[in-house]
Protein backbone atom coordinates (compact mmCIF):
# COMPACT_ATOMS: atom_id res chain seq x y z
CA UNK A 1 0.00 0.00 0.00
CA UNK A 2 3.25 2.38 0.37
CA UNK A 3 2.67 2.75 -3.52
CA UNK A 4 -0.53 4.31 -3.10
CA UNK A 5 0.30 6.86 -0.79
CA UNK A 6 -0.19 10.32 -1.65
CA UNK A 7 1.96 13.63 0.28
CA UNK A 8 0.26 17.08 -0.16
CA UNK A 9 3.14 19.77 -0.13
CA UNK A 10 2.88 20.49 3.58
CA UNK A 11 3.28 16.50 4.02
CA UNK A 12 6.15 16.04 1.59
CA UNK A 13 7.73 18.80 3.46
CA UNK A 14 7.62 17.17 6.94
CA UNK A 15 8.77 14.31 5.47
CA UNK A 16 11.57 16.04 3.88
CA UNK A 17 12.63 17.55 7.66
CA UNK A 18 12.02 14.73 9.48
CA UNK A 19 14.75 12.69 7.09
CA UNK A 20 16.94 16.05 7.33
CA UNK A 21 17.15 15.85 11.07
CA UNK A 22 17.21 11.42 11.14
CA UNK A 23 19.73 11.08 8.52
CA UNK A 24 23.93 11.66 8.83
CA UNK A 25 23.61 14.03 5.69
CA UNK A 26 20.66 16.43 6.50
CA UNK A 27 18.95 18.52 3.37
CA UNK A 28 21.32 18.83 1.75
CA UNK A 29 22.08 15.26 0.84
CA UNK A 30 18.52 14.73 -0.37
CA UNK A 31 18.81 18.04 -2.35
CA UNK A 32 21.78 16.61 -4.12
CA UNK A 33 20.08 12.98 -4.33
CA UNK A 34 16.89 14.77 -6.05
CA UNK A 35 19.56 16.64 -8.79
CA UNK A 36 21.06 13.50 -9.44
CA UNK A 37 18.01 12.11 -9.79
CA UNK A 38 16.47 14.52 -12.61
CA UNK A 39 19.70 14.51 -14.31
CA UNK A 40 19.37 10.95 -14.33
CA UNK A 41 15.61 10.75 -15.77
CA UNK A 42 16.90 14.09 -18.41
CA UNK A 43 19.45 12.14 -19.74
CA UNK A 44 17.35 8.89 -20.05
CA UNK A 45 14.61 10.41 -21.56
CA UNK A 46 16.49 12.97 -24.07
CA UNK A 47 19.27 11.95 -24.99
CA UNK A 48 19.22 13.67 -28.45
CA UNK A 49 18.95 17.26 -26.11
CA UNK A 50 21.62 19.49 -27.75
CA UNK A 51 21.23 21.99 -24.63
CA UNK A 52 20.29 22.50 -21.38
CA UNK A 53 18.23 25.50 -20.01
CA UNK A 54 17.15 24.77 -16.65
CA UNK A 55 15.04 27.27 -15.17
CA UNK A 56 15.92 27.98 -11.40
CA UNK A 57 13.34 29.77 -8.57
CA UNK A 58 15.06 30.60 -5.28
CA UNK A 59 13.93 27.75 -3.06
CA UNK A 60 14.35 24.40 -2.73
CA UNK A 61 13.04 23.78 -6.29
CA UNK A 62 15.68 25.54 -7.48
CA UNK A 63 18.29 24.20 -5.40
CA UNK A 64 17.41 20.78 -7.12
CA UNK A 65 17.73 22.08 -10.59
CA UNK A 66 21.07 23.98 -9.82
CA UNK A 67 22.67 20.52 -8.60
CA UNK A 68 21.03 18.91 -11.98
CA UNK A 69 23.09 21.59 -14.08
CA UNK A 70 25.80 20.37 -12.44
CA UNK A 71 26.01 17.07 -13.09
CA UNK A 72 24.59 17.65 -16.74
CA UNK A 73 27.35 19.62 -17.48
CA UNK A 74 29.67 16.80 -16.74
CA UNK A 75 28.00 15.19 -20.49
CA UNK A 76 29.84 18.05 -22.10
CA UNK A 77 27.00 19.77 -23.78
CA UNK A 78 25.83 23.33 -23.02
CA UNK A 79 23.75 23.69 -19.97
CA UNK A 80 22.66 27.33 -18.77
CA UNK A 81 21.04 28.14 -15.50
CA UNK A 82 18.19 30.57 -15.70
CA UNK A 83 17.98 32.27 -12.42
CA UNK A 84 14.41 34.50 -10.96
CA UNK A 85 16.25 35.68 -7.63
CA UNK A 86 19.12 34.53 -5.49
CA UNK A 87 18.39 32.13 -2.92
CA UNK A 88 18.07 33.16 0.94
CA UNK A 89 21.67 33.28 2.24
CA UNK A 90 22.73 29.97 4.44
CA UNK A 91 19.45 28.12 2.82
CA UNK A 92 20.42 24.71 1.08
CA UNK A 93 19.57 26.28 -2.28
CA UNK A 94 21.85 28.54 -1.98
CA UNK A 95 25.00 26.17 -1.01
CA UNK A 96 23.40 24.32 -4.31
CA UNK A 97 23.56 27.74 -5.95
CA UNK A 98 27.63 28.23 -4.95
CA UNK A 99 28.36 24.93 -6.79
CA UNK A 100 27.08 25.38 -9.56
CA UNK A 101 30.26 27.30 -11.52
CA UNK A 102 28.74 27.54 -15.15
CA UNK A 103 26.60 29.83 -16.79
CA UNK A 104 23.79 31.75 -15.50
CA UNK A 105 21.45 34.06 -16.86
CA UNK A 106 19.04 36.10 -15.31
CA UNK A 107 15.10 34.44 -15.94
CA UNK A 108 14.45 37.69 -17.74
CA UNK A 109 16.40 37.07 -20.78
CA UNK A 110 15.21 33.53 -21.26
CA UNK A 111 14.51 32.47 -24.14
CA UNK A 112 13.74 28.85 -25.44
CA UNK A 113 16.33 27.49 -28.11
CA UNK A 114 16.00 24.98 -30.42
CA UNK A 115 17.08 21.58 -29.26
CA UNK A 116 17.43 22.47 -26.26
CA UNK A 117 15.48 20.81 -23.51
CA UNK A 118 13.79 22.78 -20.77
CA UNK A 119 14.09 22.02 -16.81
CA UNK A 120 11.42 23.73 -14.87
CA UNK A 121 13.05 23.85 -11.19
CA UNK A 122 11.25 27.21 -10.83
CA UNK A 123 8.58 26.91 -8.22
CA UNK A 124 7.13 23.15 -8.12
CA UNK A 125 4.13 21.44 -6.00
CA UNK A 126 3.96 24.10 -3.06
CA UNK A 127 3.52 27.31 -4.89
CA UNK A 128 0.14 28.54 -4.02
CA UNK A 129 -0.54 31.57 -5.89
CA UNK A 130 -0.53 32.75 -9.77
CA UNK A 131 3.01 32.78 -11.62
CA UNK A 132 3.52 36.26 -12.48
CA UNK A 133 6.28 38.46 -13.80
CA UNK A 134 9.52 36.25 -15.43
CA UNK A 135 8.18 33.70 -14.41
CA UNK A 136 4.69 33.61 -16.37
CA UNK A 137 6.92 34.65 -19.23
CA UNK A 138 8.73 31.50 -19.14
CA UNK A 139 5.63 29.44 -19.28
CA UNK A 140 4.42 31.64 -22.12
CA UNK A 141 7.07 31.20 -24.12
CA UNK A 142 7.90 28.12 -23.59
CA UNK A 143 4.26 27.18 -24.83
CA UNK A 144 4.39 29.17 -27.91
CA UNK A 145 7.40 27.73 -28.67
CA UNK A 146 6.19 24.03 -27.87
CA UNK A 147 9.58 22.90 -26.32
CA UNK A 148 9.71 20.30 -24.30
CA UNK A 149 9.72 20.75 -20.95
CA UNK A 150 10.57 18.49 -17.91
CA UNK A 151 9.27 19.68 -14.79
CA UNK A 152 10.99 19.40 -10.80
CA UNK A 153 8.40 18.23 -8.80
CA UNK A 154 5.50 19.23 -10.70
CA UNK A 155 4.89 21.94 -13.38
CA UNK A 156 5.43 25.65 -11.96
CA UNK A 157 1.98 27.47 -11.98
CA UNK A 158 -0.21 23.89 -10.56
CA UNK A 159 -1.39 23.43 -7.24
CA UNK A 160 0.43 20.26 -5.98
CA UNK A 161 -2.52 20.44 -2.83
CA UNK A 162 -6.03 20.41 -5.70
CA UNK A 163 -4.27 20.19 -9.00
CA UNK A 164 -5.75 23.74 -9.78
CA UNK A 165 -3.52 26.01 -12.30
CA UNK A 166 -2.90 29.45 -11.06
CA UNK A 167 -3.52 31.82 -14.23
CA UNK A 168 -0.19 30.89 -16.09
CA UNK A 169 1.72 27.53 -15.82
CA UNK A 170 4.19 25.10 -17.55
CA UNK A 171 2.92 21.96 -19.15
CA UNK A 172 5.31 19.18 -19.20
CA UNK A 173 6.11 16.42 -21.08
CA UNK A 174 7.72 14.86 -18.14
CA UNK A 175 7.36 15.18 -14.50
CA UNK A 176 10.21 13.96 -11.78
CA UNK A 177 8.58 14.01 -8.54
CA UNK A 178 10.03 12.81 -5.48
CA UNK A 179 9.13 9.78 -3.07
CA UNK A 180 5.10 10.02 -3.18
CA UNK A 181 3.12 11.56 -6.11
CA UNK A 182 1.20 14.77 -4.73
CA UNK A 183 -2.95 15.33 -5.18
CA UNK A 184 -2.02 17.82 -8.02
CA UNK A 185 -0.13 15.19 -10.31
CA UNK A 186 -3.76 13.23 -10.09
CA UNK A 187 -6.31 16.10 -9.96
CA UNK A 188 -7.38 17.57 -13.26
CA UNK A 189 -6.12 19.81 -15.03
CA UNK A 190 -2.97 19.37 -13.51
CA UNK A 191 -2.61 15.86 -14.46
CA UNK A 192 -3.01 17.04 -18.07
CA UNK A 193 0.08 19.05 -17.48
CA UNK A 194 2.50 16.71 -16.32
CA UNK A 195 3.02 14.56 -18.76
CA UNK A 196 4.69 11.23 -18.13
CA UNK A 197 4.97 11.29 -14.53
CA UNK A 198 8.20 9.51 -12.53
CA UNK A 199 8.48 9.30 -9.18
CA UNK A 200 12.48 9.25 -7.98
CA UNK A 201 13.69 7.64 -4.62
CA UNK A 202 15.85 10.09 -3.21
CA UNK A 203 16.79 8.47 -0.05
CA UNK A 204 13.75 8.94 2.66
CA UNK A 205 12.50 5.79 4.27
CA UNK A 206 8.74 4.34 3.74
CA UNK A 207 8.48 4.71 7.40
CA UNK A 208 8.68 8.46 7.13
CA UNK A 209 7.02 8.57 4.05
CA UNK A 210 3.87 6.44 6.15
CA UNK A 211 4.33 8.66 8.88
CA UNK A 212 4.23 11.82 7.42
CA UNK A 213 1.12 10.87 4.92
CA UNK A 214 -2.20 11.40 5.44
CA UNK A 215 -5.44 9.26 4.41
CA UNK A 216 -5.28 10.51 1.07
CA UNK A 217 -4.39 7.78 -1.68
CA UNK A 218 -3.77 6.85 -5.07
CA UNK A 219 -6.82 4.31 -6.24
CA UNK A 220 -4.30 1.30 -7.45
CA UNK A 221 -5.03 -2.10 -7.20
CA UNK A 222 -3.04 -2.85 -4.05
CA UNK A 223 -4.90 -0.45 -2.02
CA UNK A 224 -7.64 -2.58 -2.31
CA UNK A 225 -6.83 -5.96 -3.71
CA UNK A 226 -6.50 -7.90 -0.14
CA UNK A 227 -10.62 -6.95 0.42
CA UNK A 228 -11.62 -8.47 -3.13
CA UNK A 229 -14.30 -11.14 -2.17
CA UNK A 230 -12.59 -14.53 -2.65
CA UNK A 231 -15.52 -17.71 -3.90
CA UNK A 232 -14.79 -20.49 -1.25
CA UNK A 233 -15.18 -23.97 -2.51
CA UNK A 234 -18.26 -24.76 -0.50
CA UNK A 235 -20.04 -21.38 -1.85
CA UNK A 236 -23.15 -21.15 -3.39
CA UNK A 237 -25.31 -18.46 -4.73
CA UNK A 238 -26.64 -16.82 -1.68
CA UNK A 239 -23.15 -16.88 -0.03
CA UNK A 240 -22.23 -14.46 -2.84
CA UNK A 241 -24.46 -12.15 -2.51
CA UNK A 242 -28.01 -10.94 -3.46
CA UNK A 243 -27.88 -7.78 -5.16
CA UNK A 244 -31.11 -5.87 -6.89
CA UNK A 245 -31.24 -3.26 -9.10
CA UNK A 246 -34.90 -0.87 -9.17
CA UNK A 247 -35.61 -0.22 -12.75
CA UNK A 248 -37.95 2.15 -14.10
CA UNK A 249 -40.97 2.36 -16.04
CA UNK A 250 -41.45 0.14 -19.30
CA UNK A 251 -39.47 3.01 -21.64
CA UNK A 252 -36.37 3.13 -19.07
CA UNK A 253 -35.47 -0.42 -18.34
CA UNK A 254 -32.12 -0.48 -20.05
CA UNK A 255 -30.27 1.12 -17.12
CA UNK A 256 -31.30 -0.89 -14.91
CA UNK A 257 -30.69 -4.15 -16.88
CA UNK A 258 -26.91 -2.87 -17.17
CA UNK A 259 -26.67 -2.16 -13.27
CA UNK A 260 -27.79 -5.68 -12.85
CA UNK A 261 -25.53 -7.03 -15.57
CA UNK A 262 -22.51 -5.18 -14.05
CA UNK A 263 -23.63 -6.35 -10.31
CA UNK A 264 -23.62 -10.02 -11.87
CA UNK A 265 -20.13 -10.16 -13.73
CA UNK A 266 -18.44 -8.73 -10.32
CA UNK A 267 -19.38 -11.57 -8.62
CA UNK A 268 -22.71 -11.29 -7.03
CA UNK A 269 -24.29 -14.78 -6.79
CA UNK A 270 -27.94 -13.70 -7.52
CA UNK A 271 -29.29 -10.89 -8.97
CA UNK A 272 -32.59 -9.50 -9.55
CA UNK A 273 -34.42 -6.65 -11.27
CA UNK A 274 -36.96 -5.17 -9.40
CA UNK A 275 -39.71 -3.63 -11.73
CA UNK A 276 -43.10 -2.07 -12.24
CA UNK A 277 -45.68 -3.84 -13.13
CA UNK A 278 -46.00 -2.05 -16.36
CA UNK A 279 -42.05 -2.90 -17.62
CA UNK A 280 -42.34 -6.76 -16.10
CA UNK A 281 -42.46 -7.72 -19.78
CA UNK A 282 -39.79 -5.45 -21.42
CA UNK A 283 -37.68 -6.36 -18.49
CA UNK A 284 -38.42 -10.34 -19.01
CA UNK A 285 -37.89 -10.39 -22.97
CA UNK A 286 -34.07 -9.28 -22.19
CA UNK A 287 -33.14 -11.01 -18.91
CA UNK A 288 -31.69 -14.83 -18.58
CA UNK A 289 -29.73 -15.48 -15.61
CA UNK A 290 -30.75 -11.62 -14.33
CA UNK A 291 -34.18 -12.57 -12.33
CA UNK A 292 -36.94 -10.43 -12.22
CA UNK A 293 -39.58 -9.43 -9.52
CA UNK A 294 -42.41 -7.41 -9.22
CA UNK A 295 -41.87 -4.19 -7.08
CA UNK A 296 -44.52 -1.15 -7.09
CA UNK A 297 -43.95 0.66 -3.63
CA UNK A 298 -41.73 1.24 -1.58
CA UNK A 299 -43.18 -1.43 1.47
CA UNK A 300 -42.91 -3.78 -1.15
CA UNK A 301 -39.53 -3.04 -1.68
CA UNK A 302 -38.59 -3.29 2.06
CA UNK A 303 -39.97 -6.96 2.04
CA UNK A 304 -38.75 -7.87 -0.71
CA UNK A 305 -35.08 -6.94 0.67
CA UNK A 306 -35.83 -8.48 3.99
CA UNK A 307 -37.19 -11.69 2.53
CA UNK A 308 -34.94 -12.71 0.09
CA UNK A 309 -31.58 -10.89 1.91
CA UNK A 310 -30.84 -8.57 -0.44
CA UNK A 311 -27.42 -7.01 0.80
CA UNK A 312 -26.82 -4.13 -1.83
CA UNK A 313 -29.68 -2.62 -3.86
CA UNK A 314 -29.19 -0.14 -6.13
CA UNK A 315 -31.47 2.87 -7.44
CA UNK A 316 -31.17 5.49 -9.79
CA UNK A 317 -30.87 4.14 -13.51
CA UNK A 318 -33.40 5.27 -15.57
CA UNK A 319 -35.37 5.05 -12.23
CA UNK A 320 -36.93 8.44 -12.96
CA UNK A 321 -37.26 11.88 -10.93
CA UNK A 322 -39.38 12.34 -7.90
CA UNK A 323 -41.48 11.30 -5.07
CA UNK A 324 -41.13 7.25 -5.68
CA UNK A 325 -37.54 7.49 -5.76
CA UNK A 326 -37.30 9.32 -2.13
CA UNK A 327 -39.75 6.74 -0.86
CA UNK A 328 -37.67 3.84 -1.84
CA UNK A 329 -34.62 5.22 -1.09
CA UNK A 330 -36.31 6.60 2.47
CA UNK A 331 -37.58 3.15 3.23
CA UNK A 332 -34.55 0.69 2.40
CA UNK A 333 -32.48 2.99 4.62
CA UNK A 334 -35.08 3.20 7.51
CA UNK A 335 -35.51 -0.80 7.49
CA UNK A 336 -31.52 -2.33 6.59
CA UNK A 337 -28.98 -3.44 8.80
CA UNK A 338 -25.26 -2.92 8.87
CA UNK A 339 -25.54 -5.91 6.56
CA UNK A 340 -27.37 -3.70 3.33
CA UNK A 341 -25.48 -1.49 1.13
CA UNK A 342 -27.35 1.06 -0.98
CA UNK A 343 -25.79 2.74 -3.98
CA UNK A 344 -27.85 6.12 -4.85
CA UNK A 345 -27.18 7.14 -8.22
CA UNK A 346 -28.56 9.19 -11.21
CA UNK A 347 -32.14 9.77 -11.33
CA UNK A 348 -31.94 9.03 -7.17
CA UNK A 349 -29.89 11.45 -6.77
CA UNK A 350 -31.49 14.30 -8.68
CA UNK A 351 -35.04 13.53 -6.85
CA UNK A 352 -33.56 15.32 -3.46
CA UNK A 353 -32.20 18.30 -5.07
CA UNK A 354 -34.32 20.10 -3.51
CA UNK A 355 -34.46 18.55 -0.06
CA UNK A 356 -30.90 17.24 0.01
CA UNK A 357 -30.89 17.00 4.28
CA UNK A 358 -33.63 14.72 3.92
CA UNK A 359 -31.35 12.34 2.45
CA UNK A 360 -28.75 13.23 4.73
CA UNK A 361 -30.70 12.51 7.58
CA UNK A 362 -31.94 9.27 6.57
CA UNK A 363 -28.21 8.48 5.81
CA UNK A 364 -26.91 9.26 9.12
CA UNK A 365 -30.14 7.23 10.81
CA UNK A 366 -29.55 4.23 8.66
CA UNK A 367 -27.66 1.18 9.77
CA UNK A 368 -27.29 0.39 6.19
CA UNK A 369 -23.12 1.65 4.32
CA UNK A 370 -24.63 3.70 1.41
CA UNK A 371 -22.61 4.83 -1.85
CA UNK A 372 -23.67 7.98 -3.44
CA UNK A 373 -22.12 8.33 -7.10
CA UNK A 374 -22.94 11.52 -8.53
CA UNK A 375 -21.25 13.08 -11.89
CA UNK A 376 -20.26 16.94 -10.81
CA UNK A 377 -23.77 18.12 -12.08
CA UNK A 378 -25.37 15.77 -10.07
CA UNK A 379 -23.28 16.93 -6.95
CA UNK A 380 -23.91 20.60 -7.84
CA UNK A 381 -27.49 19.91 -7.53
CA UNK A 382 -27.21 18.21 -3.94
CA UNK A 383 -24.22 20.16 -2.66
CA UNK A 384 -24.52 23.45 -4.24
CA UNK A 385 -21.95 25.14 -1.48
CA UNK A 386 -19.36 22.80 -1.71
CA UNK A 387 -19.25 22.80 -5.85
CA UNK A 388 -18.01 26.27 -5.71
CA UNK A 389 -14.46 25.11 -3.40
CA UNK A 390 -11.87 24.69 -6.09
CA UNK A 391 -9.99 21.09 -4.48
CA UNK A 392 -12.31 18.53 -6.12
CA UNK A 393 -10.48 16.22 -2.96
CA UNK A 394 -11.92 18.73 -0.27
CA UNK A 395 -15.56 18.81 -2.51
CA UNK A 396 -15.81 14.83 -2.07
CA UNK A 397 -14.21 14.86 1.52
CA UNK A 398 -16.97 17.31 2.94
CA UNK A 399 -19.88 15.95 0.51
CA UNK A 400 -19.08 12.57 2.46
CA UNK A 401 -18.42 13.77 6.25
CA UNK A 402 -22.18 15.57 5.52
CA UNK A 403 -23.83 13.05 4.31
CA UNK A 404 -22.38 10.22 5.83
CA UNK A 405 -21.84 8.29 2.91
CA UNK A 406 -19.17 7.06 0.93
CA UNK A 407 -19.17 9.50 -2.13
CA UNK A 408 -17.92 8.81 -5.66
CA UNK A 409 -17.40 12.38 -7.40
CA UNK A 410 -17.26 11.27 -10.82
CA UNK A 411 -14.94 12.26 -13.81
CA UNK A 412 -11.65 11.93 -15.65
CA UNK A 413 -10.01 12.46 -12.25
CA UNK A 414 -12.92 10.39 -9.87
CA UNK A 415 -12.27 10.83 -5.76
CA UNK A 416 -13.78 8.24 -3.97
CA UNK A 417 -14.21 9.84 -0.48
CA UNK A 418 -15.63 7.93 2.78
CA UNK A 419 -17.01 9.81 5.75
CA UNK A 420 -13.95 9.03 8.08
CA UNK A 421 -12.23 11.07 5.57
CA UNK A 422 -10.17 8.56 3.44
CA UNK A 423 -9.92 9.83 0.02
CA UNK A 424 -8.63 8.41 -3.08
CA UNK A 425 -8.07 9.92 -6.95
CA UNK A 426 -8.33 7.14 -9.57
CA UNK A 427 -5.56 6.83 -11.83
CA UNK A 428 -6.51 4.59 -14.57
CA UNK A 429 -9.35 7.19 -15.63
CA UNK A 430 -10.15 6.99 -19.86
CA UNK A 431 -12.33 9.07 -21.65
CA UNK A 432 -13.47 5.61 -23.37
CA UNK A 433 -15.99 6.23 -19.98
CA UNK A 434 -17.78 9.34 -21.86
CA UNK A 435 -20.36 7.09 -23.21
CA UNK A 436 -24.00 6.68 -22.36
CA UNK A 437 -24.61 4.51 -19.69
CA UNK A 438 -21.02 3.73 -18.41
CA UNK A 439 -22.17 5.22 -15.39
CA UNK A 440 -24.56 2.56 -14.30
CA UNK A 441 -22.56 0.15 -14.84
CA UNK A 442 -20.16 1.35 -12.24
CA UNK A 443 -23.11 1.44 -9.94
CA UNK A 444 -23.83 -2.17 -10.83
CA UNK A 445 -20.06 -2.97 -9.80
CA UNK A 446 -20.19 -1.61 -6.65
CA UNK A 447 -23.29 -3.49 -5.98
CA UNK A 448 -22.08 -6.19 -7.21
CA UNK A 449 -18.82 -5.95 -4.76
CA UNK A 450 -20.51 -5.04 -1.83
CA UNK A 451 -23.32 -7.73 -2.14
CA UNK A 452 -20.31 -9.78 -1.45
CA UNK A 453 -19.71 -7.85 1.55
CA UNK A 454 -16.76 -6.13 0.59
CA UNK A 455 -16.71 -2.91 2.37
CA UNK A 456 -18.42 0.29 0.54
CA UNK A 457 -15.14 2.32 0.55
CA UNK A 458 -12.88 -0.53 -0.56
CA UNK A 459 -15.59 -1.82 -2.51
CA UNK A 460 -16.49 1.61 -4.68
CA UNK A 461 -12.79 2.22 -5.32
CA UNK A 462 -12.35 -1.16 -6.52
CA UNK A 463 -14.90 -0.65 -8.64
CA UNK A 464 -13.94 2.76 -10.25
CA UNK A 465 -10.72 1.20 -11.36
CA UNK A 466 -12.07 -2.73 -12.60
CA UNK A 467 -14.58 0.03 -14.39
CA UNK A 468 -11.53 2.20 -15.89
CA UNK A 469 -9.89 -0.97 -16.62
CA UNK A 470 -12.59 -2.87 -18.45
CA UNK A 471 -12.42 0.19 -20.67
CA UNK A 472 -9.25 0.26 -22.12
CA UNK A 473 -9.55 -3.43 -22.15
CA UNK A 474 -11.95 -3.45 -24.47
CA UNK A 475 -10.82 -0.18 -26.78
CA UNK A 476 -12.21 2.13 -29.18
CA UNK A 477 -15.86 1.97 -30.11
CA UNK A 478 -17.02 0.96 -26.55
CA UNK A 479 -20.83 1.46 -25.72
CA UNK A 480 -21.46 0.76 -22.45
CA UNK A 481 -23.15 -2.83 -23.08
CA UNK A 482 -19.51 -4.13 -23.73
CA UNK A 483 -18.29 -3.16 -20.18
CA UNK A 484 -19.67 -6.10 -18.18
CA UNK A 485 -18.44 -8.42 -20.67
CA UNK A 486 -14.95 -6.98 -19.88
CA UNK A 487 -15.20 -7.04 -16.51
CA UNK A 488 -14.50 -10.73 -16.05
CA UNK A 489 -10.90 -10.50 -17.23
CA UNK A 490 -10.24 -7.71 -14.75
CA UNK A 491 -11.05 -9.78 -12.22
CA UNK A 492 -8.75 -12.65 -13.57
CA UNK A 493 -5.84 -10.31 -13.73
CA UNK A 494 -6.31 -8.98 -10.17
CA UNK A 495 -6.86 -12.84 -9.24
CA UNK A 496 -3.36 -13.16 -10.32
CA UNK A 497 -1.91 -10.52 -9.10
CA UNK A 498 -1.52 -8.54 -12.14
Amino acid sequence: MRDCLLLTPDEMAAADRMAGNAGPFGLRRLMENAGAAIAHEVLRHYPRAEAFDILCGPGNNGGDGYVAARILAETGLPVTVWALNDPQDGSDAASAAKGWTGETQPLARFQPRPGALVIDALFGAGLARPLDGEAARAAQVCSEAQIPVLAVDLPSGISGADGTVHGSAFTAATTVTFMARKPGHLLSPGRGRCGELIVADIGISDAIITACAGATFANRSSLWCDALPAVSDDTHKYARGHAAVCSGGPSATGAARLAALAAARAGAGAVTVLSPAGALQVNAMHLTSIMLARVEAAEELVNYAAERKVRSLVIGPGFGVGEKAREFVQAFLAKADDSRALIVDADAITSFANEPDTLFAACRASKAQTVLTPHAGEFARLFPDLAEMRSKLERARQAARRSHCTAVLKGPDTVIAAPDGRAAINTNGTPLLATAGSGDVLAGIIAGLTAQDMPVFEASCAAVWIHAEAARAFGPGLIAEDLPGAIPDVLKRLERGG
